[in-house]
Formats: structure tokens, C-alpha cells, sequence
């Protein structure tokens, strides 16, 4: 078997091993790819940016009867739970709030405007930094978080996608019940 060596390290000529290696990393690419286009693009689902330019600020406190949770709720429960599934994933010391009432704001309605533009902010900064970590080819997506029990960032980013996707429908339905979603 040769080997060569290469700025990115030595690397297996042989039996198709450069071929592989090539593979390998065009394929944890497109992973990689596909993972921030699950966080952002919506796909199969509204996005983010779209449900948000939706809720009227005088609408962002109200709960549709029969529904638990008003936009305010949900955006915020967004935010914390995206956040506490980043800093899980990149900060061995955090601490997650307790369950489950550190995870949902604990009033209704938000306590003024710059509270809400703020978790806005905040939700888009988190998932800016969640994608972040995903596309840092140093960021195994596979190994075990150890400080974690089993645990990879390529789970956690599947978490955070699903979560937002699913709250976001919520979101959406909860527009709709309000009368503030039109889209089909």
C-alpha cells in the first residue's frame, strides 16, 4: 500500500483509498449541507422569518381558545430550548434550566416589544451559531459529546430541527386560529 503525504496529512493511494477519502469527505459535506438546509430553508414547512413577520404585536400575548400557548409562548420556548441544545452541544460546563418550567417564559404575553424582538434575535443568533458548528469541518458530527451520555452534534442538530419544526407548526396554527395566517 502507498501512501502520500498531502497539506491535509497522508493519505492512502492504494486499493482506492484516496478515492474514499475523497468520498468520505464529499459526502460529509453534502450531510453537512443538508443538516443547515433542515435548521433554515423550511422545506417541507413555513420558515421561521415568515411565521414571525406574521403575528401583529398586539397578537403575540393571545391564546386561541382551546390552545395552550400564545406566539409569545412559543417563540420564547423556541429560543430557550434551541439555545440549552447548543450550549449543551459546544459548552462541557452548562448547566440546562430545569424542566419544565425553565423552558417556557413565564408569562403569556411578552413583557414589552424589545423583550420580543430580543428572543427574535436571540432564536436567529443561536441557530446562526448552531449552523456554525455544523459546517466547521472540525466538528465531528459522530462522536459521542463526552460530557454527554451517547449524544453526537449531528443528533443534537436533528433535535434542533425537529423541535423548531414542530413548534413552528404550532406557531402557524396558532396564527391561523388568530387569524393572522393567510398562506396556504
Amino acid at each position: 500500500m502507498a501512501m502520500t503525504s498531502s497539506p491535509e496529512g497522508t493519505t492512502e493511494t492504494s486499493g482506492g483509498g484516496t478515492r474514499n477519502a475523497i468520498m468520505k469527505k464529499e459526502s460529509d459535506h453534502s450531510l453537512r449541507q443538508h443538516l443547515i438546509y433542515l435548521l433554515t430553508d423550511g422545506g417541507a414547512h413555513a420558515k421561521f422569518d415568515d411565521a414571525i413577520a406574521a403575528i401583529p404585536a398586539k397578537l403575540r400575548g393571545q391564546k386561541p381558545a382551546g390552545m395552550p400557548h400564545s406566539p409569545w409562548m412559543l417563540l420564547d420556548h423556541m429560543r430557550i430550548a434551541q439555545r440549552d441544545i447548543l450550549e449543551f452541544s459546544r459548552n462541557p460546563k452548562y448547566k440546562s434550566p430545569a424542566w419544565p418550567e425553565g423552558y417556557w417564559p413565564p408569562t403569556e404575553a411578552p413583557p414589552n416589544a424589545a423583550a420580543w424582538n430580543e428572543s427574535v434575535k436571540n432564536f436567529r443568533k443561536d441557530l446562526k451559531s448552531m449552523e456554525n458548528l455544523i459546517a466547521d469541518p472540525k466538528t465531528d458530527l459522530f462522536a459521542k459529546i463526552p460530557w454527554g451520555d451517547g449524544q453526537t452534534i449531528l443528533r443534537e442538530a436533528l433535535l434542533v430541527a425537529d423541535h423548531n419544526a414542530y413548534h413552528l407548526g404550532q406557531l402557524v396554527n396558532v396564527l391561523r386560529l388568530l387569524g393572522a395566517w393567510s398562506n396556504a
